[in-house]
């Protein structure tokens, strides 16, 4: 998907689509005509530094039987978790999210002869969400320190998005605004009320790379900053 600040400009002069809400004009000849209008699109963008992060964190065991795999990984996971509620993490940020036994398999000499079980491996991951940042580099050493063999990536966000996207909006509204008095001004007209607005779609943020690392604990973790972006395609009546 392209970003918003992409949108391509859509124009329309005299007959828009200014729907019910305008009411026709009469030109020289008598005939009822629709107001001239122009239909643009606008963007906004707001940067804001995140104060929240997700991992995705777990422990893979192996072992000759399925139970005995299952009890070292059960085992493995209580200390896992036990370490992040020392750290000051919410159980209702810790949440379960894949556990998987599968056979492991070895092949056969013979070509032609199915492989052979020779032990068996349980996967336990967990979503961790990190609402002090101050402490994800802390929270990542514990989890290794305290088994967990693998690690998956780290999704920074804010933790309420709403008035940065209320920004954003705000200047794709200007932008559109802008716009409008740019195409307004060449077709020597002016730029009159708001007939119609669509909203085209909010970005998801998105990170971006910070000027310097913070350190935080003994990992060190760039949090970036969140881009947040808004479009939005508005129709307005152009007057003489």
């Amino acid at each position: 998907m392209s970003p918003p600040a992409r949108v391509g400009l859509v124009v329309v002069l005299a007959a828009a689509l200014a729907g019910a809400a305008c009411a026709p004009m009469t030109g020289p000849d008598g005939m009822s005509r629709r107001p001239a209008t122009v239909t643009v699109s606008g963007a906004g963008t707001v940067t804001a530094p995140p104060d929240m992060a997700e991992i995705t964190t777990g422990v893979t065991t192996q072992a000759p039987t399925a139970a005995q795999a299952l009890a070292a990984n059960s085992q493995a996971m209580e200390k896992l978790l036990q370490s992040l509620a020392a750290l000051g993490v919410a159980a209702r940020d810790v949440q379960t999210t894949n556990i998987s036994v599968s056979p492991v398999r070895r092949q056969g000499r013979n070509e032609g002869r199915a492989p052979e079980i020779v032990g068996y491996e349980v996967s336990n991951q967990v979503r961790v969400k990190v609402r002090d940042l101050s402490r994800l580099g802390r929270v990542l050493d514990q989890q290794v320190e305290q088994g967990a063999n693998s690690v998956y990536g780290i999704r920074f966000g804010l933790v309420d998005p709403a008035p940065v996207l209320d920004e954003a909006r705000k200047r794709a509204m200007a932008d559109a605004r802008h716009r409008a008095d740019l195409y307004a001004t060449a077709a020597s007209l002016k730029v009159g009320r708001v007939i119609a607005v669509q909203e085209a779609g909010a970005a998801s943020p998105r990170p971006e790379m910070a000027a310097r690392a913070m350190m935080s604990g003994a990992v060190p973790v760039a949090p970036g900053e969140q881009e947040i972006q808004a479009s939005v395609s508005v129709t307005f009546s152009l007057e003489p």
